[in-house]
């Protein structure tokens, strides 16, 4: 009982300190340096989340791109449509629920992070030959995972991969709600995920307030991961 109790207390300490990393890098204009990468990344998920649900529902991603600016785009050839077109926004959501989960929940972050790291490689060799940001976005934190991983200890990989799961998971929902107030802007003459789904899926729906059901979808995916990873166990902890 002590051990579980003493670990839980670590998890929820590590987990912590990686939300204050993050509180320090969004608010200290001095270290945007230090976001963009991970913006790059936040960028590679989502457009992973679009070709991921395309092959899921029977159809192809073709390549995906990401820019500078970042910026990106998936092209993908059938699947489902009405799942392929918000898997950007609620795919990277996912993904920082699922990794803040799993690195939490199951205390094997090195492993996590070696495993994480080999799919981002194998994808980008797959999928992202046709980018070179993208290529490089998926081969830089692949092997910086991998190595992560392999040389440094637990907690450090813990607060690491927590940092990178809430940023990806955060930065998802404030880039869908940001759509809530710019639903028409694209890239070019692509429309934005919330305008295309109006457009294709559900006509008669604003596309302002598909995102904003997509943010709430969204929220909802992060605050499960936090309650059962780190609150559930805390609270069956003092129930008991």
């Amino acid at each position: 009982m002590l051990r579980r109790t003493l670990a839980n207390q670590r998890t929820f300490l590590l987990s912590l300190a990686a939300a204050v990393i993050v509180f320090i890098l969004w608010n200290v204009s001095g270290l945007d340096f230090i976001l963009y990468p991970f913006r790059l990344f936040v960028t590679y998920v989502h457009e992973a989340g679009h070709g991921s649900a395309a092959i899921l529902t029977g159809g192809h991603l073709v390549s995906f791109q990401i820019f500078a600016d970042g910026s990106g785009v998936a092209n993908t050839i059938g699947g489902t449509r009405a799942l392929v077109i918000p898997a950007g926004y609620l795919g990277a959501a996912l993904f920082g629920a699922v990794v803040f989960y799993l690195t939490n929940r199951l205390r094997t972050p090195r492993s996590i992070a070696v495993v994480l790291g080999l799919l981002l490689m194998v994808f980008s060799v797959l999928f992202g030959l046709s980018s070179p940001t993208a290529f490089a976005v998926g081969m830089i934190f692949g092997a910086a995972l991998i190595i992560i991983g392999w040389k440094f200890n637990r907690a450090i990989t813990t607060v690491i991969l927590d940092v990178l799961a809430i940023i990806t998971g955060l930065n998802a929902v404030l880039d869908v709600y940001y759509l809530i107030g710019n639903s028409q802007i694209g890239l070019g003459n692509i429309p934005n995920d919330a305008a295309a789904f109006q457009a294709e899926i559900t006509p008669v729906i604003p596309a302002a307030l598909i995102a904003l059901i997509w943010v709430l979808i969204a929220v909802a995916l992060l605050g499960a991961s936090v309650w059962f990873a780190i609150l559930r166990p805390m609270r069956r902890k003092h129930l008991i």
